[in-house]
């Protein structure tokens, strides 16, 4: 069965199988029909239908006939038909249900044309088809370098080979009629197997191989669309769209199979409108339509002197211009049949998202201070008592006024100390550690004053 987490991808690679994207059991949910006829029993004395669908590569799908009485389930893995050898498949579809399928293709079940299934596939079958699958992606790359050899213009999008790896079929697109017979020489050569071309259409192309829309979501083609009918232009015209290459076309690049989707609703909508081309006559001058809502059923209008000024009308008030226009009457103005479109005014709501910090009651980091070891007081008092040089002091504290010298903290700049003074071992806590330098008149103050700063003033008028 297809594996339901191959839709939800996981850093952008789908899950189940591993394959990332081409599943090994039913291609990723790609084309698959809901057997809501499981779980129930078919009458009694009835036989169940002895034909199945099975799935090949990129979602290539065909029915054959379970003529061996097999007791077959959706995911067996089966050894068809094909020209020549046998083919590996995958039953995706059996019961009533594969009946339905037939009608809906248009495949009679009567029909003797339907090949048959030989056997469940062995062991052996499964590896030679695994091996063969394994071949297909270098033999792509190398397929397309002897095209260009050749300068053929063509396309070689997908190999698929065949279960039992006697024939592989090279799927090519092309604008115009292409002659690779010698190109299909030189692949028997080079691959030793025997080559099928098939010709397929672009948008054939996309839903074999698969993508991602502008929309975002996985192709149509690939996914649920089978039946490809013709997109014109002029769909695009009626939804009032941009006639825009690069925006309308798809990964295929013809026109998006979506244009058609909502066609025949604007089409319904565009029944009771006036032709785009009408022509309103007033006293005031003649109008012109310059855009129309479908939906709204409104069209807008401007003078032919002013095209600035659009005027906004409803349909009804449109035709009913239109015929007293017939009539040869002409209306005062647009102004009196025109809706007023108020503009609704924003509502401000306060956002409170994010306003909020979940931080809020968090503390700030403060820095902490380096500690330092307080210095004795000893050494505070001896500090402050030693005699700086003038000079030292101009350039400390220039151009200041006599004033009395403030002691600093002593956290923001340490006191310049003797060290290579040995200390004082005196054991006297009060006295001075550089008592027993001779300092010119030293006085014997148990509490001495801090001296102050001697200011030499220099004397510009003496030279």
């Amino acid at each position: 069965m297809a594996c339901t987490s191959c839709s939800t991808s996981d850093g952008g690679a789908p899950k189940g199988c591993k394959n990332n994207g081409t599943c090994g059991t039913d291609s990723c949910n790609k084309l698959t029909v809901f057997d809501w006829l499981s779980n129930m029993s078919l009458p009694s004395g009835e036989a169940p239908f002895d034909c199945v669908e099975v799935r090949f590569k990129n979602g290539r799908k065909e029915f054959y006939r379970n003529t061996e009485k097999l007791t077959l389930s959706i995911g067996d893995i089966v050894a068809t038909v094909a020209s020549p050898g046998h083919d590996i498949g995958i039953v995706t579809l059996t019961g009533e249900l594969v009946r339905v399928q037939m009608k809906k293709k248009g495949v009679s079940p009567t029909s003797n044309e339907v090949p048959k299934i030989y056997r469940k596939a062995s062991q052996k079958d499964i590896d030679i088809w695994s091996t063969a699958r394994d071949k297909e992606e270098p033999m792509k790359v190398r397929a397309r370098e002897l095209a260009i050899q050749h300068k053929l213009e063509m396309k070689i999008s997908d190999i698929e080979f065949q279960g039992d790896g006697s024939k592989a079929t090279f799927y090519y697109t092309a604008n115009d009629r292409v002659d690779f017979r010698l190109l299909i020489k030189d692949f028997a050569k080079e691959f030793s197997t025997r080559v099928e071309m098939k010709q397929v259409g672009f948008r054939q192309e996309a839903a074999r191989l698969g993508g991602i829309g502008s929309c975002g979501r996985e192709l149509c083609c690939s996914t649920w669309l089978t039946d490809f009918r013709s997109v014109n232009t002029s769909a695009a015209r009626y939804q009032q769209l941009s006639l825009n290459p690069q925006k309308l076309a798809g990964q295929c690049g013809k026109l998006k199979c979506c244009l058609n989707y909502e066609l025949d609703t604007y089409m319904d909508a565009l029944k009771g409108f006036p032709d785009f081309d009408t022509r309103l006559v007033t006293e005031k001058g003649d109008a012109v339509c310059q855009k129309q809502d479908i939906f709204k059923g409104l069209m807008w209008f401007a003078y032919t002197s002013n095209y600035a000024n659009w005027h906004v009308l409803k349909i009804d008030k449109v035709r009913e211009i239109v015929a007293e226009n017939k009539q040869k009457i002409k209306v005062s103005a647009l102004e009196d049949y025109a809706i007023e479109i108020i503009q609704e005014v924003e509502k401000d709501f306060n956002n409170a998202m994010g306003q909020e910090s979940l931080t809020r009651f968090d503390q700030p980091k403060k820095k902490k201070k380096p500690t330092r070891k307080p210095r004795p007081a000893a050494e505070k008092i001896g500090a402050d008592n030693l005699i700086r040089p003038a000079a030292e002091t101009k350039q400390n504290q220039p151009n200041q006024p006599n004033q009395p010298n403030q002691q600093k903290p002593a956290g923001k700049k340490p006191a310049r100390s003797n060290n290579n003074k040995k200390p004082n071992n005196n054991t006297n806590g009060g006295t001075n550690p550089n008592a027993n330098k001779p300092a010119p008149k030293a006085e014997n103050n148990p509490n001495p004053q801090p001296r102050k700063p001697i200011i030499i003033t220099k004397n510009e008028n003496k030279k």
